[in-house]
């Protein structure tokens, strides 16, 4: 009979522990799931305040460009599309210090007024643009600045031999002992590899001192060009700048 009994009082014991461990992990997923928003809040909360930041220290590069250089007319959105005030800051930096004599930059826009109007001395610059529509709006805020120095080149994007769209070779033929190239274009948001036709294109039309600008080092595809570029001119150094969207440098 005890033994019958101790039986009995063993499993109810043990349902009764099962019944617990049962009502533990129901209780603790419940509160999983009410802790769930709260993590998502936290998350939502570190974004809204990393994108603040940067919209706060991009209205600080702005502050600065616009009392290192005196503009003439309203300047067109930076950001976006568009370059940054953080490159467009170093590039003015870049341009005051090394005065280049030739710039070449491939994708027209702010970044051509700010070059131009950061310029010290005798510099031509050659802007290179896919687009017809572009390169007309790029002329016509160089006009409403009064700025000369600046030849803007439609340049149509044509198979490469790479295998690649790139800039029609013709454009380019005539430019050499280049001091400053900037690497902006053609658009590579959707091809990796489209910008790295610059390498093959422009290492034998560069000047001794010549310093390489690339933008949007923070995607795979212009990242790989900044370190292929590094490593076709060993004696120069490859920085790369945290940037909204990565610079490099390579000079």
């Amino acid at each position: 009979m005890l033994n019958v009994l101790f039986v009995l009082l063993l499993s109810l014991i043990l349902l009764s522990l099962a019944y617990v461990i049962r009502s533990v992990r129901s209780i603790h997923r419940k509160l999983n799931k009410l802790a769930q928003p709260s993590r998502e809040l936290e998350n939502s909360m570190k974004s809204v305040s990393k994108e603040a930041w940067q919209h706060y220290r991009q209205a600080e590069y702005f502050a600065q460009l616009t009392t290192l250089i005196k503009f003439n007319a309203p300047l067109p959105p930076t950001r976006s599309w568009a370059a940054s005030p953080d490159l467009l800051l170093t590039l003015t930096r870049i341009v005051r210090k090394n005065r280049p004599k030739l710039i070449v930059e491939l994708g027209s826009g702010i970044s051509t007024l700010v070059m131009a109007k950061a310029a010290v001395g005798r510099v031509k610059i050659v802007s290179i643009d896919h687009s017809e529509e572009f390169a007309a709006k790029t002329r016509e805020l160089l006009k409403e600045h009064g700025v000369r120095n600046v030849e803007i080149r439609v340049a149509p994007l044509k198979p490469h031999a790479s295998g690649v769209e790139w800039y029609d070779l013709a454009l380019l033929k005539n430019l050499k002992n280049i001091d400053l190239l900037v690497i902006d274009g053609p658009p590579g948001s959707k091809n990796p590899k489209a910008r790295q036709p610059a390498l093959k294109e422009f290492q034998d039309k560069l000047s001794v001192k010549a310093v390489v600008v690339i933008d949007d080092v923070n995607r795979t595809g212009e990242r790989e060009l900044a370190e292929l570029f590094s490593k076709a001119f060993p004696k120069k150094e490859l920085e790369i700048f945290a940037h909204e969207k990565g610079s490099a440098v390579i000079s």
